[in-house]
């Protein structure tokens, strides 16, 4: 049977994935990092199973008896991009694999690292019109329009933020950020106020491309994770969609009431 201690330390490698899951980690890191946890704190026959929504492990206690065999599920909900929350993470594995900290401190030092927010607002939103910018200037903007997809993407990115509040799916967040830059800079250009209005929503959409998620499908892919990168392939494929549609729709509909086309 297993012992209370063992069952803390399960605790422990399952909170440590969900964390680093949610935080948008590959597949195959998550299951290396349960995996050191349990080897550092004595269970040397542990099996994890990882998939985008779910964490199983299975530890046996060494010996013939297949009753000393169970399996522990954990369901996860939701998730964002946070490399920081990532690399503090696999630095707790490894630490604790070298320092042979208990499971007592252990927790406590993921509670620590779960309760890490993302960057300041007034920092992200700064960023974000900093990417919105200097994508305009590579996909063709003039340097008048930098002004102009700086605002743009600042707001639109602080939509993203309230919807993200309200708990808007990922779906509906993206569309509604999409057709906002657009509807934005359409009325930027008919001010003249920017210049190069497809390069202004280009840049503005570049803050919301799936990249990270994308690159982590190609990777979970290459490492035979099959099932987690088509799952994050499907996932960032319709965020495109949703962008491309968000942005169509305005654009569409300004040619229609006679706004003009960009």
């Amino acid at each position: 049977m297993i012992n209370p201690v063992q069952k803390q330390i399960l605790i422990v490698a399952l909170f440590a994935g969900e964390l680093m899951l949610k935080s948008g980690a590959e597949v195959y890191r998550v299951e290396d990092t349960i995996s050191r946890i349990c080897k550092a704190c004595g269970i040397h026959y542990a099996e994890a199973f990882v998939t985008t929504t779910g964490i199983f492990i299975s530890i046996d206690m060494k010996g013939d008896n297949k009753n000393d065999m169970h399996t522990f599920i954990k369901r996860i909900h939701g998730g964002t991009t946070d490399l920081d929350k990532i690399s503090r993470l696999n630095q707790f594995s490894r630490q604790m694999a070298s320092s042979g900290m208990s499971a007592n401190e252990a927790m406590e030092e993921l509670k620590e690292i779960g309760k890490r927010g993302p960057y300041p607002l007034l920092l992200r939103l700064f960023a974000a019109g900093l990417v919105a910018g200097f994508f305009c200037l590579i996909f063709g903007g003039k340097p008048i329009d930098f002004p102009a997809a700086f605002l743009t993407g600042t707001a639109a990115y602080y939509v993203g933020e309230l919807l993200e509040k309200i708990a808007v799916n990922y779906f509906i967040r993206s569309f509604c950020c999409s057709a906002f830059s657009a509807l934005v800079t359409q009325l930027i250009c008919h001010a003249s106020v920017g210049n190069t209005g497809g390069a202004i929503i280009i840049g503005c959409l570049m803050i919301f491309v799936p990249g990270v998620a994308i690159t982590n499908a190609i990777r979970d892919l290459l490492t035979g994770d099959v099932l987690a990168g088509i799952s994050r392939l499907t996932e960032a494929s319709v965020i495109a969609i949703a962008l491309a549609a968000g942005a169509g729709i305005v654009l569409k509909l300004f040619a229609v009431i006679g706004g003009g086309s960009l």
